[in-house]
């Protein structure tokens, strides 16, 4: 009877383990014992921008007690469409998606919210009425902020002319990409002085800066760069370092990355100004929207958070961004 101790103890644990030590996601518990709310969060590629959003989803996700599953698209329409299936059918709680399309994302996400899933759009729009917020960065202002700059830079440091080149992503997602260059326009508009010469479509440093060294060559009297996001910007200070035109054209921006702060100190003087969004916050707000979603607790439906806008000219400014940028990679 002895001998057979040890081997109806192993069989118990084996069947404890079966039983409970194999427990799917969905059945992970809090510490009261109740099932803990899972949320997907899905951005579409791999930048500081994206990894700040995961930031924010993450620490709203650990103050909250909810288990957070990441996924990227990689700006795949059709990966994006797999993740959400593949959650939705994992039975996630809620989904936070930074759509590629405010038409195509739909197809995936509406199924999902039939469901009862809640789902919540970041970043970028997406169409209908089935998901309960909408968080972005107000895409108009932060092309407009840095149009001011761009504006104020014109008029005290080129005599009031500008030759301009703008890089966007519009065939990305083209209601953001829009609005942003809107916002850029608008304050540049109705200067006599001022003429946009070429306007083409580049969001990766490596696309960037092979597509603004194929404009300064196609038009050698630009003197003034814009640039959408993060990626186009990063490049346009390159191309502009490799045809050694720094001093003669200047590079403004939007977006934010511990690199482009070390370009606006540089003392090259080719970036000038970016207008930085809010990433952290946009992926807390996700976060603490969709769990006061599924508690039935009223959100708004929409949200656009206006951006910082970083300047040469403002050495203090830079240097308090940068210790906060840096206190947020240091935790993501």
């Amino acid at each position: 009877m002895n001998r057979l101790r040890p081997s109806l103890f192993a069989l118990t644990v084996v069947a404890c383990i079966t039983l409970f030590g194999c427990r799917s996601p969905k059945q992970s518990a809090t510490s009261t014992g109740a099932p803990k709310k899972r949320i997907a969060g899905i951005i579409f590629q791999e930048d500081q921008y994206f990894r700040l959003v995961l930031f924010g989803m993450r620490d709203a996700a650990k103050k909250n007690n909810v288990e957070l599953l990441e996924g990227n698209s990689n700006n795949k329409p059709e990966k994006e469409a797999e993740l959400v299936n593949t959650y939705a059918s994992q039975g996630v709680d809620a989904i936070i998606l930074s759509p590629l399309s405010a038409k195509g994302s739909v197809a995936a996400l509406k199924p999902a919210a039939d469901k009862g899933i809640t789902i919540i759009a970041a970043n970028t729009p997406i169409e209908g009425n089935f998901h309960k917020a909408y968080i972005e960065s107000n895409a108009f202002n932060l092309g407009e902020q840095t149009g001011k700059k761009a504006r104020a830079y014109i008029e005290q440091k080129m005599g009031g002319k500008a030759t301009i080149a703008i890089l966007a992503f519009k065939s990305l997602i083209p209601e953001q990409s829009d609005a942003r260059t809107n916002g850029f326009k608008e304050q540049i508009q109705g200067m006599p002085g001022v003429k946009i010469v070429a306007e083409q479509d580049a969001w990766l440093p490596e696309q960037a800066v092979k597509k603004a060294g194929d404009i300064l060559t196609a038009h050698p009297e630009i003197d003034l760069i814009w640039s959408a996001n993060e990626g186009g910007t990063i490049g346009s200070v390159m191309a502009v370092k490799n045809a050694g035109k720094a001093g003669k054209i200047a590079v403004f921006g939007t977006d934010s990355s511990e690199q482009l702060v070390g370009f606006l100190k540089a003392p090259d003087g080719i970036l000038q100004a970016i207008t930085s969004q809010k990433p952290v916050d946009v992926g807390r707000t996700a976060v603490e929207f969709a769990l006061k979603a599924m508690k039935g607790e009223p959100v708004e439906k929409h949200v656009a958070m206006t951006g910082i806008c970083l300047s040469r000219d403002d050495p203090a400014g830079i240097a308090a961004f940068e210790k906060q940028l840096k206190e947020w990679m240091s935790n993501g």
